[in-house]
């Protein structure tokens, strides 16, 4: 059995939640709903039947506020609240940083890095080079490192995935979703990446405006990619593909199935020693991810990667 021990969490992100009632196999509804996350209360009751993992358990919760910690842990049956983050080095196999304020990520993943614990940490890993250069360099040593966006993971991306052939030759690939670029364009970009099987842009430009975030992102071979965030939206994650000889629309819906696999694949990277995401794409995503940033505060110049 692997112990897990999960650091929660930032404003607006249930995964504390969500990720430990999955791995656990249990929840508590009405208190999810009371701390403001409906959505996810109503999935996990969804798809309560198949909830818990044979080979994981989150034995340990630390928060910033113990309120918080001691929330999570009434709701998913967590048996033990740090009292502090570091308290958990000694007492788990392996921990998931689930707050998705990149700023943060350093400090809070350091100790844990340091003592060689095998770590997740949730989209985005990092919103600055100076950030990602140092989980390069941990990663590059050998330590356990894993990190994305879970719509890797979407069924309907993968369903698409088995289709592209069919296409022909890949000319313009569009996504649309709702929020702020460096929390929910990690999606898109993820989400089309692995769609194109981790091929490295050649160029990111950004062609729209804090608020409505517009990236236009090349490839070799011509194929051009754009990504629209907007934050006065309807909620959407969509995916189009265009090819020769087809295309082919993806509308990304089912959360928990994603959010599942991906705790399933950080669980067997712990088991295995090393993680079953290369480093690589990570760092793929992540240098796209801040080149637009890049280009925005830029006046929109291109940037060439």
């Amino acid at each position: 059995m692997i112990k897990i021990g999960v650091l929660g969490m930032s404003a607006g992100n249930a995964h504390p939640y969500s990720w430990s009632a999955i791995i656990n196999g249990q929840f508590d509804a009405q208190e999810i709903c009371d701390v403001g996350y409906p959505a996810v209360a109503a999935y996990l009751q969804a798809n309560h039947d198949t909830l818990g993992l044979p080979n994981a358990r989150v034995t340990h919760v630390w928060a910033q506020e113990p309120g918080i910690a001691e929330s999570i842990a009434k709701t998913t049956g967590i048996e033990n609240i740090a009292g502090r983050a570091e308290d958990m080095i000694g007492n788990v196999d392996a921990v998931i940083l689930s707050r998705d304020d990149p700023e943060n990520h350093v400090a809070m993943a350091k100790p844990f890095i340091d003592a060689g614990i095998p770590i997740f940490i949730d989209k985005p890993l990092a919103a600055t080079w100076d950030d990602l250069a140092y989980f390069s360099a941990e990663s590059a040593k050998g330590k356990l490192i894993m990190s994305c966006s879970s719509m890797r993971y979407a069924v309907e991306a993968r369903n698409t995935k088995i289709d592209l052939p069919s296409l022909g030759k890949l000319e313009l690939i569009t996504a649309t979703g709702k929020k702020d670029w460096i929390k929910y364009g990690v999606h898109m970009i993820e989400g089309i990446f692995m769609l194109l099987d981790d091929a490295k842009p050649l160029t990111v430009k950004h062609i729209g405006e804090t608020g409505k975030d517009i990236v236009h992102i090349t490839f070799a071979g011509g194929l051009q990619v754009i990504v629209n965030l907007f934050m006065e939206i309807a909620g959407t994650f969509q995916i189009s593909v265009f090819g020769q000889q087809g295309w082919r629309l993806i509308e990304i819906k089912n959360s928990f199935a994603m959010f599942r696999d991906n705790i399933i694949e950080f669980v067997r990277s712990v088991q295995e020693g090393k993680s079953r995401l290369d480093f690589s794409k990570t760092e793929n995503v992540l240098r796209t991810l801040i080149a637009a940033n890049e280009s925005l505060a830029q006046g929109g110049k291109t940037i060439y990667l």
